[in-house]
């Protein structure tokens, strides 16, 4: 997909050459031509010259200046100047969950382009966008050859209207394409088929070809970096802006150098190793840093490994997590079908960039050096509530055991009798309530995959049967993993180890695990166990996997399918058996693991181009009932007031050309006080509505039925459903209403516990302005705008934390909200606060400056005040320009009609 509209690219510092291809002559924009001038780039970071690259071809003079592309060409890895640069990527990537509001704002800036007089029609993404509807499908039914067909027929029945909504837009908006429900994950999707490594453009008649680079409104956009695309997740408000052709503010960072040397030993995958990097990043501390792998080590690990590596930046903390491209790159194109033309193109082009990693290529200057020596590496799992906590396979029962008695403060041996459809069984204290395969970080990895499939192979031949109160479900992240099972024969062992295909998209990994058996569920509920899920996601955060599920790991495929047979956490699987023979003999994890020459071979005799050549050749067809679907072709959306899926937002309401200002604020109330690592699961949930919560009750007045909900992440193209399920996870504890779970709070001055979305509501009839206290990585997790969007509609004008995760802080400003930091040893606790004091911040203006200090003042119940100093964190001058506008959208927008 190229963009074709003329760019106003001024070539300043004349490296503008040619390039013969397969395809023909194209031209390029020269680093090593930029090197003769600035000697530094040749030991600069890949990544970083993936940045210089795109500033030094946007240049124009206007958004993209002289002094960008020097400061990216002089940039010093030991010491990084606190620069702002305009990035600009050459595509967005979305899934369905963030898409559809994003395709919702759009239509309503047409609406408001339309009312000030201007042509609708012209509001459309100017660079290339891809849409996979990824996230809807849910998990109602599984263990059966009829689940991916049943699951299909729901998740259409469910989300009709929101799929013809995106039919509308793609066929409404240029450069937009959507890949229809049950084709695949995003991610996966973007790694096997949609990045071409190297993208090109039209300009002054000639083919000019630069690095492929995007944005996702994803946060596990990162996982493109395995292949050598510099790419990351941003808010859908932030992509929707980058669409529209404007940049991405960012701040030069630090590259974090990350050697990898040795190779895994024999029982270890690249899950493990991913889990391992984790842990070690996350404790040495890379938030709003590049990664950046390099060492022996790459050349030990296929283009999948690196895929599933780069894919958990966001749990490591990093922005991106980057490999370099090299040999292995183009053997992954040719493996993936990817045209040899293209293989072609994409060799010369990064060799005569300077930047195709070879054996002899120096080794670039890191701001920070971190090491690895892969042989050190052992099976492990991550849990039971944070990736970042790994656990050795052989510590899973000693930690869970001692989770289930610090932390969730419960009994070890609790077990109930069931009666089930299989026949009798028990439930007890780490039971393995769900067994997943699921998600793009391993179901891209075709060894894990096989592995998965050996292992359930050899335990059935063992005389091995999963027990049939464990939820099992395979989702593959695309159409081709099912092929290369079905080439190897694994999948008949899968079905029959219960692992049928559920779906193609997120499932599990997103809470879309659907309902657990209802004998389970009640024995569950009725005697408050604490089971377990285990699955091959890339997250386990509280509440996010299963309401029911409290403690949940993350493991490798073959991992999943062990513990499904073992049946239990309690059960030490490196060292206890996980079954009994036909004979009653016991089977060891040992019997059932395959070695890596079996998983190799099969891998070899299995995983082959033409299957990727099928199933990609017709991405964009869908099915028939994709295919059903009838809209018509109209500029502007049609709204339909009764809709409780799609509903034009009030962003625009008023929109006038004339910018609002920063407003004065009003002493504030607090809404909330909450601790460290709240993420954006806790403060917009994704998965099932309640009946009795604010959004449910809603619905219910709107005529819904409670079996018609769906889940939040479905409905994020109603404002009036999302704003009522801010801050309405099942498991988020708020420290104004100690011992309560859930989204509530208590209302000052009156005293009452109540819904925090009704709290709210009764503040905005006082007119009363609203703050968040909270401590450490707020907002951490998933790239999720409505965290942003629902936090605003609220009435929450700041958010005061001690620290902030890099995309929410920037969605907060985006949404026109002031993110303060407390200053190092200064905190909630220090200063005693109880959410019953009023906040008032001195200095917040139109003159605000970046990264400066303002003054706080709180004053408590009896009349005494605290007076400190915090960070506003609004980290470039830009962002002011947001918060002066309402936003980011509304700066947008005012620009493009400020240009017509």
């Amino acid at each position: 997909m190229s963009s074709e509209n003329n760019p106003k690219w001024s070539d300043k510092f004349s490296t503008r050459s040619k390039l013969q291809t397969k395809g023909g002559e194209v031209a390029y924009y020269s680093l090593l031509e930029l090197q003769k001038k600035f000697p530094g780039i040749a030991k600069l970071p890949y990544s970083i010259r993936v940045l210089l690259e795109s500033v030094l071809r946007q240049e124009d003079g206007f958004i993209v200046s002289e002094e960008d592309v020097k400061s990216v060409a002089q940039y010093q890895p030991a010491k990084v100047a606190e620069t702002e640069i305009p990035f600009k990527p050459a595509r967005v990537v979305m899934q369905d969950f963030t898409g559809v509001p994003g395709v919702v704002d759009l239509a309503a800036m047409r609406d408001a382009v339309g009312e000030l007089g201007f042509d609708a029609g012209k509001i459309n993404p100017v660079l290339p966008v891809d849409l996979v509807i990824d996230h809807s499908v849910q998990v109602d039914f599984a263990r059966s050859p009829e689940a991916l067909e049943k699951n299909i027929k729901i998740e259409f029945e469910r989300n009709g209207e929101r799929y013809e909504f995106l039919r509308w837009g793609a066929g409404t908006f240029d450069n937009f394409r959507v890949v229809p429900p049950a084709t695949g994950i995003v991610h996966q999707v973007n790694l096997e088929y949609l990045a071409n490594l190297v993208q090109s453009r039209q300009h002054n008649g000639e083919k000019v070809v630069y690095f492929d680079s995007c944005v996702g409104t994803d946060s596990h956009t990162t996982m493109i970096n395995g292949l050598g695309v510099v790419g990351w997740g941003v808010g859908g408000i932030e992509a929707e802006a980058v669409m529209l052709e404007q940049p991405v503010y960012m701040l030069l960072p630090e590259v974090v150098g990350f050697k990898l040397t040795g190779e895994l030993p024999e029982g270890a995958t690249a899950t493990d190793l991913v889990l391992t990097i984790t842990q070690q990043l996350r404790a040495f501390g890379v938030v709003g840093k590049f990664v950046e792998f390099y060492g022996p080590g790459l050349a030990r690990l296929s283009l999948a490994d690196r895929a599933t590596i780069a894919n958990m930046a966001p749990e490591y903390g990093a922005t991106i997590g980057f490999f370099p491209v090299d040999n292995e790159t183009l053997n992954y194109m040719r493996l993936t079908g990817r045209s040899e033309e293209l293989v072609d193109l994409v060799e010369k082009y990064h060799k005569a960039q300077g930047m195709f990693l070879q054996a002899d290529s120096p080794e670039p200057e890191f701001t920070h050096k971190l090491e690895l020596d892969m042989t050190t590496v052992f099976p492990s799992m991550a849990g039971p509530r944070r990736p970042q906590d790994r656990v050795a396979l052989s510590d899973v029962k000693k930690e869970f055991e001692k989770a289930v008695k610090e932390y969730y403060k419960d009994e070890l041996s609790k077990s109930v009798k069931i009666t089930m459809p299989g026949g009798e069984t028990n439930v007890s204290t780490g039971s393995v309530a769900i067994a997943a395969i699921t998600s793009c970080t391993n179901t891209s990895n075709p060894s894990v995959m096989i592995a998965a499939g050996l292992v359930a192979r050899k335990a059935l031949a063992k005389g091995l049967q999963v027990n049939p109160a464990v939820k099992t479900s395979l989702a593959p992240g695309s159409r081709v993993v099912t092929q290369y099972l079905q080439a190897a024969g694994l999948d008949k062992d899968l079905d029959a180890a219960g692992f049928q295909t559920v779906g193609y998209g997120c499932t599990t990994c997103i809470g879309n695990s659907g309902p657990l058996a209802p004998e389970v569920s009640e024995a569950i509920s009725k005697n408050g166990l604490v089971v377990a899920g285990v699955l091959s996601g890339n997250r386990n955060f509280e509440g996010r996997i299963h309401a029911e599920v409290k403690a949940n790991y993350l493991a490798s495929p073959p991992l999943v399918v062990a513990y499904a047979f073992a049946g239990n956490l309690q059960t030490d699987i490196s060292k206890d058996p996980v079954g009994k023979d036909k004979d009653g003999k016991d089977v060891f994890l040992k019997d059932i693991w395959p070695s890596q020459a079996e998983i190799k071979a099969t891998l070899e005799s299995a995983v082959k181009p033409d299957l990727f050549r099928s199933e990609y050749g017709n991405v964009l067809q869908g099915n028939a009932a994709w295919n059903a679907i009838k809209v018509d072709k109209t500029d502007t959306y049609n709204w339909d007031p009764k809709s409780t899926y799609i509903r034009k937002p009030d962003y625009f309401k008023g929109f006038t050309l004339t910018p609002p200002g920063i407003p004065t604020l009003s002493p504030m109330r607090v809404l909330a006080v909450f601790g460290d690592s709240v993420t954006t699961d806790h403060i917009s949930p994704a998965g099932n509505i309640k009946k009795d919560s604010p959004a449910g009750k809603w619905l219910l007045e709107n005529g819904v039925e409670v079996k018609d909900f769906n889940s939040y992440g479905s409905r994020r193209g109603n404002h009036e459903v999302m704003m009522r399920g801010t801050f309405a996870n099942i498991r988020i504890r708020n420290l104004m209403v100690p011992g309560v779970e859930g989204g509530y709070t208590k209302h000052i001055p009156s005293g009452e516990q109540m819904s925090i979305y009704d709290a709210a509501m009764k503040y905005a009839d006082d007119k009363t302005p609203l703050i968040v206290l909270a401590g450490k990585e707020y907002g951490t997790g998933s790239s999720r705008d409505w965290a942003a969007k629902g936090t605003s509609l609220l009435g929450i004008k700041v958010v005061l934390a001690e620290s902030f995760e890099r995309i929410h802080r920037s969605n907060l400003i985006g949404m026109g909200i002031l993110p303060l930091q407390f200053k190092e040893s200064e905190n909630i606790s220090s200063f005693k606060f109880d959410g019953t004091e009023t906040f008032e911040v001195h200095g917040y203006d139109d003159n605000v400056k970046p990264r400066s200090e303002m003054k706080v003042t709180a004053t408590r119940t009896d009349g005494s005040k605290v007076e400190f100093s915090a960070k506003v964190r609004i980290d470039t001058p830009v962002e002011v320009e947001y918060l002066k506008n309402g936003g980011i959208l509304q700066t947008v927008l005012r620009n493009l009609a400020a240009a017509k």
